[in-house]
């Protein structure tokens, strides 16, 4: 019986690695939790990495990601990948954030404005509530203060806050695992 219960799940661990390829850090418990949702129940199905099933990823074949980041993985987020978003590595993304790349057409809503993609660099924290919006870049070493609204580029090495975000202080270096 022990020799069945290990062999199952070596194949639970080959299968949620094969599932998440980009998501080798996380434990396999907290990976087959959002393979439950995501890809048994279908709630954001086709988004590659894994996404906690109150948020919405779209356009997830427009996003790329770094290691160590999961835009979705908090509650509550709103990814819309249509224009495009690059992720660095070691991107956290807190609840409640969203990441809008493309907006609707101010004089007709059932079309869609392009627009650049959003990029944001590596180790960078984007604090809970907070949107980034179509065609913004943010660097490398950043935090964004809870409830911003980012809409205009955030230089590297920044803490930034607002509705407008603007950079209040510079960041020390990032000290923690860099991937």
């Amino acid at each position: 019986m022990l020799k069945l219960a290990a062999k199952i799940s070596e194949l639970l661990l080959f299968w949620l690695r094969w599932v998440y390829p980009k998501a080798e850090i996380y434990p396999t418990y907290v990976l087959a939790y959002y393979f439950i949702f995501q890809k048994l129940l279908g709630i954001n199905f086709l988004t590659p990495w894994p996404v906690h099933f109150t948020s919405r990823c779209l356009y997830p074949q427009n996003i790329t990601i770094g290691l160590n980041s999961a835009p979705g993985l908090s509650p509550n987020c709103y990814i819309q990948g249509r224009s495009g978003i690059k992720l660095g590595n070691n991107v956290l993304i807190g609840p409640g954030v969203g990441l809008i790349s493309s907006n609707h057409d101010i004089n007709d809503y059932s079309k869609w404005v392009g627009a650049n993609p959003i990029e944001i660099g590596n180790n960078v924290w984007i604090g809970m509530n907070s949107v980034v919006l179509p065609g913004v870049k943010i660097g490398d070493n950043v935090a964004i203060g809870a409830n911003s609204v980012v809409s205009k580029n955030i230089p590297s090495n920044s803490i930034a806050v607002g509705a407008p975000c603007v950079k209040i202080k510079d960041k020390a270096p990032y000290k923690g695992k860099q991937y």
